[in-house]
């Protein structure tokens, strides 16, 4: 088995891509990253990261254009050892997987591929896809290796992750399976062997469980708001010093590219029949409606009202705005006739905070990024389901009375 020296990304420029290629290419491979956003490409070519992700701009500084290199034209990939494509499944209007988006891709980049190579598909599949990918390449006669090996890490944190955590690889064939596992083993601490389908179902079970957790904990806070209850005095109580609760997720916006999406996936390839995973989307997608209701309470409406709505992007100190379930606050906020006045620290081009906090009648935090933390909201009404523009020292005395006056 000849190691591989040379690499190309498809879709490399993007939020899976780049700082995947930024990591084989700190190894030593050659990396190119294609991919048909021209501006961006530019970008990453200059060293400019093009999203934000912890470490990125240093790290890319360190390899572009010595052993990694961005283009727009596909030719880089005939010449390159291994083919990584990055293009998940997504969903449509009926929250069906889109298996066509993935073939297309696949034939897209068909003319450049050859026997010789490698080729990995690494975003999210619906379960199957691997599979039918691999019956289209043998039915157009193409005999290359063929490996699915999914990404598992956090937005914004995609270099450090990668180092870090352990590499799932798939295949369905010994030779492809290690020509994977040698490949991913110089930038991962470890790898782990499962079945195409196996890697498939684990990925769509590591986002759906995120989802799940996360709609447990929204649904806990409307069940405690809509009581009168202060549902953080119950989850400070609850996870204080009780190891049992030490990982209970806090109430939030729950969105972003892939945990809806992903749990929709798993749902439609267990014919509609994943109860929990539905359950989960009602209450997560239901949560912006209960907290517009909760804003309108204190107002007593929301006609003609200038509402600051602080943080678009799909969770806290991301400049990613995809999926974001702050867009339907504000779409909500319009429907009851309010004047919106968004703002998000990783948009230059947004309303400016300050004049928002003087101007508007009530607040609304929709992503708590560590700007938006202890800011003086001059006594304004307002909706923080994260809890973070309550007073620690409020909680703290009325759970600890003999502790608080004590200090």
């Amino acid at each position: 088995m000849q190691a591989a020296k040379t690499i190309a990304i498809i879709g490399g420029c993007g939020h899976v891509g780049l700082p995947l290629g930024i990591t084989f290419a700190s190894r030593g491979f050659q990396v190119a990253l294609v991919d048909v956003n021209e501006p961006v490409v530019k970008m990453v070519n200059q060293g400019k990261m093009p999203f934000a992700e912890k470490g990125g701009p240093e790290a890319l500084q360190a390899v572009i254009g010595k052993t990694l290199h961005a283009q727009t034209h596909p030719s880089v990939v005939a010449e390159s050892d291994v083919v990584i494509l990055v293009t998940g499944t997504p969903v449509d209007e009926h929250l069906n997987p889109r298996v066509g988006d993935v073939m297309k891709v696949v034939d897209q980049y068909l003319p450049y591929l050859n026997d010789s190579q490698l080729i990995i598909l690494r975003s999210t599949l619906a379960p199957g896809v691997t599979e039918l990918v691999a019956k289209h390449l043998r039915d157009k006669n193409l005999k290359a290796a063929l490996a699915f090996c999914p990404e598992r890490v956090a937005q914004g944190f995609a270099i450090e992750e990668i180092y870090n955590f352990p590499q799932i690889i798939s295949a369905f064939d010994g030779e492809s399976e290690e020509r994977a596992a040698d490949l991913f083993s110089k930038i991962a601490p470890e790898t782990l062997r499962l079945s195409p389908q196996e890697a498939e179902l684990a990925k769509l079970f590591s986002n759906t469980w995120r989802y799940i957790h996360f709609a447990i904990a929204n649904q806990h806070y409307m069940i405690a708001e809509s009581s009168g209850v202060d549902f953080y005095r119950v989850y400070q109580a609850l996870t204080h010093n009780y190891p049992r609760l030490k990982n209970l997720a806090r109430p939030g916006l729950t969105a972003g590219p892939c945990l809806f999406k992903d749990t929709m996936q798993l749902s439609a390839f267990y014919n509609n029949q994943y109860f929990l995973g539905h359950a989960a989307m009602l209450v997560n997608e239901g949560l912006p409606n209960f907290l517009v209701q909760q804003l309108e309470s204190q107002l007593g409406t929301l006609v003609g009202k200038k509402i600051g709505l602080l943080g678009m992007g799909f969770k806290p100190n991301s400049d990613d705005t995809r999926e974001s379930l702050s867009y339907k606050v504000k779409k909500i906020l319009i429907t009851k006739r309010a004047e919106v006045l968004d703002t998000d620290v990783y948009q230059p081009t947004a309303s400016k905070l300050d004049e928002i906090l003087k101007t508007a009648d009530g607040l609304f935090l929709g992503v708590p990024h560590d700007e938006y933390r202890g800011l003086d909201l001059l006594g304004k009404p307002f909706v923080d389901c994260w809890g973070v523009w309550r007073e620690p020292s409020d909680l703290q005395q009325s759970l600890f009375p003999a502790e608080s006056n004590a200090a």
